[in-house]
């Protein structure tokens, strides 16, 4: 994927940027990382098409083949580390409050006090069908408003919501709730959060 110039949203106050600065830069590492992983693997595998495969097992250079079967994508590996970022901050942020009597409480929670703490501002909407899935929605979410207004780099801005739907998750898990997390964007910079409980 080629690179994406974001643009500055009037949206975003100056106390957003360094986060947001930080998140692209992450994504953009992590797309790169993932680019080099897949030449690395073209490379083996034309290797292995030229020469007798046990010589590269064999071989005293295991570090090839070690770095194309420990593969991430970039979006699993920023998920990974929003995991962890989002059980920290759900345990800090959380210390200090009353038990949660249920699971609509703890949602309740992660949509206003965790969210306002973490993204800036409360989501704009929390529905659930009450078996098990909650849609969060967030009309101008932090990580997707630098990019313009529309549905015409909506293909694009899917790997920067890989570390808020891990941050999520986390959250997630640190108030006991195993859930699926999965995002759907159908205009930028509006975000719906997917919860899928699992029982």
């Amino acid at each position: 994927m080629d690179s994406i110039q974001l643009a500055q949203n009037s949206s975003t106050t100056s106390a957003d940027f360094p986060f947001i600065y930080l998140h692209n830069e992450m994504v953009t590492y992590f797309q790169d990382r993932n680019k080099n992983v897949v030449k690395a693997r073209e490379k083996w595998m034309e290797h292995l098409r030229h020469s007798d495969a046990v010589d590269i097992f064999t071989g005293s250079d295991t570090s090839l083949p070690n770095q194309i079967f420990s593969h991430k994508n970039a979006e699993k590996r920023l998920e990974a580390i929003g995991f962890r970022v989002g059980f920290v901050l759900a345990e800090k942020f959380s210390k200090d409050m009353s038990r949660f009597a249920n699971e609509l409480d703890r949602m309740k929670f992660i949509c206003k006090e965790f969210w306002i703490s973490t993204f800036g501002k409360g989501v704009n909407k929390l529905s659930t069908n009450h078996q098990g899935i909650y849609i969060i929605q967030d009309t101008d979410f932090c990580t997707l408003s630098p990019f313009s207004e529309g549905i015409q780099y909506v293909a694009d801005c899917i790997p920067f919501t890989a570390f808020p739907v891990g941050i999520v998750r986390g959250a997630l898990d640190n108030l006991g709730i195993r859930a699926t997390v999965t995002v759907q964007v159908e205009k930028l910079p509006s975000v719906k959060f997917n919860v899928q409980l699992i029982k």
